[in-house]
């Protein structure tokens, strides 16, 4: 995931971007909406936090045992959460995803260090994952980001439902359009995508 400096700055900026919008986005949303906000804003930092290249931050060797353990915790209570909301199921695989990242790239942060797991000779102990389920998950999120992205086309214009209460004082308007919290998570699906290309 420590890839070149470009990219990974501009993973970083994209995923910090969706936490920072998610977090917004609780101030004017209630109960499970704002549960799931909360969920997706986590992610998104957490994996602006595993984006950052090498060369500025080099994790030391027990931060990924912390992400896994972190998105573990979240992909847990997602799960118990999925048997009453059904959405939360996607947050459980997004948790799940995170934490196999992490353990993907835990193994070459013994000795070698982390930047011997980007050279020749890292050996079969490197991070890379499992290649089976590296492509699973690729697939997954290859569907998830289309039809994301096929749900922002607009069909038909349609009229802006407005609640009694509103935005909450002090919140920004767009903070409660629907179509922004599509575009937060088409952004993460793409993020993922770019993430577990990288192992």
């Amino acid at each position: 995931m420590h890839g070149p400096a470009l990219s990974g700055w501009l993973l970083v900026a994209l995923c910090a971007a969706g936490g920072a919008y998610c977090l917004l986005r609780t101030r004017v949303c209630a109960g499970e909406e704002r549960r799931a906000a909360r969920a997706e804003a986590v992610m998104g930092f957490g994996m602006a936090a595993m984006a950052l290249p090498a060369a500025v931050l080099t994790p030391p060797p027990w931060s990924w045992a912390g992400y896994a353990v972190l998105f573990g915790a979240v992909a847990a209570r997602d799960l118990c959460a999925a048997r009453r909301h059904g959405h939360r199921l996607r947050h459980a695989v997004d948790s799940l995803a995170m934490v196999y990242m992490a353990l993907a790239m835990a193994p070459a942060l013994g000795a070698q260090g982390v930047h011997a797991a980007h050279g020749a000779g890292a050996g079969p102990s490197a991070a890379g994952g499992v290649p089976l389920l590296t492509g699973g998950l690729l697939l997954y999120y290859t569907v998830y980001v289309l039809r994301s992205g096929a749900r922002l086309v607009p069909a038909a214009p349609r009229a802006r439902v407005v609640t009694a209460a509103g935005p909450a004082a002090g919140a920004p308007a767009w903070a409660a359009r629907p179509e922004l919290a599509l575009v937060c998570r088409l952004s993460t699906g793409l993020a993922m995508l770019a993430m577990l290309l990288a192992l």
